[in-house]
């Protein structure tokens, strides 16, 4: 088995035409190696939300490979990706996401329904779940709505919902844009945490101190990726990178 979990190659992202062409990805090529927490920056505009969509199989290349686990997901269809996205993808959105009228619980249990490759009964799931809240530090909040945490709190239940498949990636999206500073440290050190058991994790972040957490910086700019990080230094933070494993 290779030891990327991610390869893209080549890849391009093109909306519009002739005079209104424009190229949010430029012939792209990044490797994720499994186990690795990696981070990719960006102004807007350059391309690191378009790269996003596309890791997360919540868009399609115009061009290129994208191997994920070590499968072209570069050319599914809706269906197949949604599939993938289940199975193989656990999301971390800076908004949280969660469904208003359901439960922690109920948030967290959720993705099982569509899991097409593990049918459990309800029980089960439910018990899953539990789980997978007390490893966040929710144990007690398994029957609150959302209205009824934090922001921190919120984030904590959209981890363990992000785990709860046992995903070979999980895609951080400004995983700490919504929290206090406090609450940012608190997901920040379970991230960690989830690293150092072996799981690989892509976080896309405008935040240079938060970007300094992962072991590798990955910038972007104009749809190019101008480092990847394995220099140790990253142009995006002006500085050396490679916490990893460091927690505040």
């Amino acid at each position: 088995m290779s030891e990327s979990l991610i390869e893209v190659r080549e890849l391009t992202k093109v909306y519009g035409a002739d005079d209104t062409e424009v190229r949010a990805l430029d012939g792209v090529n990044v490797d994720v190696q499994r186990g690795e927490f990696v981070a990719i920056m960006g102004h807007s505009g350059s391309g690191k939300s378009t790269l996003m969509n596309i890791l997360g199989c919540l868009d399609r290349p115009t061009g290129g490979e994208y191997i994920l686990d070590g499968r072209d997901v570069s050319r599914l269809d809706k269906n197949e990706l949604a599939s993938v996205r289940n199975q193989k993808i656990g999301f971390v959105f800076q908004s949280f996401n969660l469904l208003p009228r359901m439960s922690a619980l109920a948030n967290v249990s959720l993705p099982m329904l569509y899991n097409g490759t593990e049918k459990l009964s309800a029980k089960d799931r439910e018990a899953r779940a539990a789980k997978a809240l007390e490893s966040v530090g929710l144990g007690n909040r398994l029957h609150h709505h959302p209205n009824q945490l934090s922001g921190g709190q919120q984030q904590r239940v959209a981890i363990a919902r992000a785990l709860i498949n046992q995903p070979a990636l999980i895609l951080a999206d400004e995983p700490t844009g919504n929290l206090d500073s406090k609450s940012s440290v608190d997901i920040m050190n379970i991230l960690h945490k989830l690293h150092q058991q072996g799981t690989t994790i892509v976080m896309v972040t405008h935040e240079t101190d938060v970007a300094a957490h992962a072991q590798r910086v990955i910038c972007v700019k104009d749809g190019k990726v101008i480092s990847d990080g394995r220099d140790g230094h990253s142009p995006c933070l002006g500085q050396a990178v490679g916490g990893g494993n460091e927690t505040e």
